[in-house]
């Protein structure tokens, strides 16, 4: 039966969003390549701050790599690793992988660099020592992560270009979720136990809301996931590195942005139909009420901002302070635009969700006047590229 990769990859996203434990969220990514791709073995090398190399983190298969998860280590001057790091694959033409047949090939060319077949060959040797045919990287800006290693297919055929194309996106997202689960890990550190209890506490609050509204349901995960998504194709845009703990914030707003929805009643959140003049105005008091409950929490300042300022407009029309252009915090910005999104291409009882093509027109009719124009123009390019 054929795999529907793009589906895989949008299902994976959603359930990496979610995890706050990066060595789960590993164990999780390579358990799913084994079982889709049917590959004998994969293991992920990530790279260790302490140890200040990279490490086998886990490995699983249904024949297993011989090498036990934790003992393996190789440091930067490792051919495997210099090859990513010294850019070798943009350079050979191979970019974010080295594939064993692809890699061959290469090195029967007469007009290949010395230095480069030389780090290309000790990288294969690397490669054959942890039984692998294939090894993608996975970069957290400029920064090598980690490199997925995977061993040969069950049924012995090489790697597709879907598969290779799902592995490599899929690094891309795993390496935001993998630095997401640490920076939220750092955060929790930050805050007294009080402030966790509350946090943890507010965050299942959030989950009961969104899993309370049938029509609605997983909209909190979707808003997340692609919230953070966006603005890593923001950064690369604007070509700038966000301020410290911006990615934090951000996914917490994510998270608890509709928190406020607690203080709405059922029959508003489940209404049937359109809601009318004065369900409305109750239903915009979820922002100030999502501001109340966060307040107590002096670390989530930052965060607080998404959560009240998410349903501003550009043009100076939104709530619940009429903030215009520059005024809007850029973590409201950025959800605004998701949460816009999946709103409209989500089915209710009163009209059919929106194709995903007549929303992305939407975002992009509404730029300048609803929203920021350098998100929506973000959102668009994600789009073209088949990342929402």
């Amino acid at each position: 039966m054929r795999v529907d990769y793009k589906k895989e990859l949008e299902i994976a996203a959603k359930s990496m969003i979610m995890v706050h434990d990066s060595e789960v969220l590993i164990k999780m990514i390579v358990r799913m390549i084994v079982q889709k791709v049917k590959v004998n073995h994969a293991g992920i090398l990530l790279f260790d701050v302490e140890k200040d190399a990279y490490v086998l983190n886990v490995s699983r298969g249904a024949l297993g790599l011989r090498i036990p998860a934790g003992f393996a280590r190789v440091d930067k001057n490792n051919p495997l690793i210099r090859f990513f790091t010294e850019r070798w694959d943009r350079i050979l033409g191979i970019e974010g992988m080295i594939v064993l047949q692809d890699a061959k090939k290469i090195l029967r060319k007469k007009n290949i660099p010395t230095m480069g077949k030389k780090i290309l060959e000790g990288a294969l040797l690397e490669l054959d020592i942890f039984e692998s045919v294939a090894c993608i990287s996975s970069y957290f800006r400029n920064d090598l992560l980690g490199l997925l290693l995977l061993g040969t297919k069950r049924n012995k055929k090489d790697f597709t270009t879907d598969e290779l194309t799902f592995f490599s996106a899929l690094a891309s997202d795993v390496a935001m979720a993998i630095r997401n689960a640490q920076l939220f890990t750092n955060l929790e550190d930050e805050l007294n136990k009080k402030h966790r209890l509350f946090l943890h506490t507010t965050i299942a609050l959030a989950a009961a809301i969104d899993a309370k509204d049938h029509y609605t349901h997983g909209h909190t995960a979707r808003v997340t996931s692609l919230s953070l998504r966006l603005a890593q194709k923001l950064g690369q845009i604007l070509k700038k590195e966000f301020a410290p703990n911006f990615l934090e914030h951000l996914h917490i707003a994510s998270l608890l942005h509709d928190i406020g929805k607690i203080g709405i009643p059922e029959s508003i959140l489940n209404k049937d139909g359109p809601l009318d003049p004065d369900e409305q105005r109750k239903m915009r008091e979820h922002t100030i009420l999502g501001t109340t409950i966060l307040q107590p929490i002096r670390e989530l300042s930052e965060a607080i901002q998404g959560v009240k300022y998410h349903h501003e407009h550009y043009d100076g029309s939104g709530y619940p302070e009429g903030l215009k252009g520059e005024q809007i915090p850029l973590v409201a910005s950025i959800i605004a635009v998701a949460d816009s999104f999946d709103a409209m291409t989500t089915d209710r009882p009163y009209r059919k969700g929106l194709d995903k093509d007549k929303a992305v027109e939407e975002i992009k009719r509404c730029s300048n006047t609803q929203f920021n124009p350098i998100v929506a123009d973000a959102f668009i390019e994600l789009f073209k590229e088949g990342e929402v």
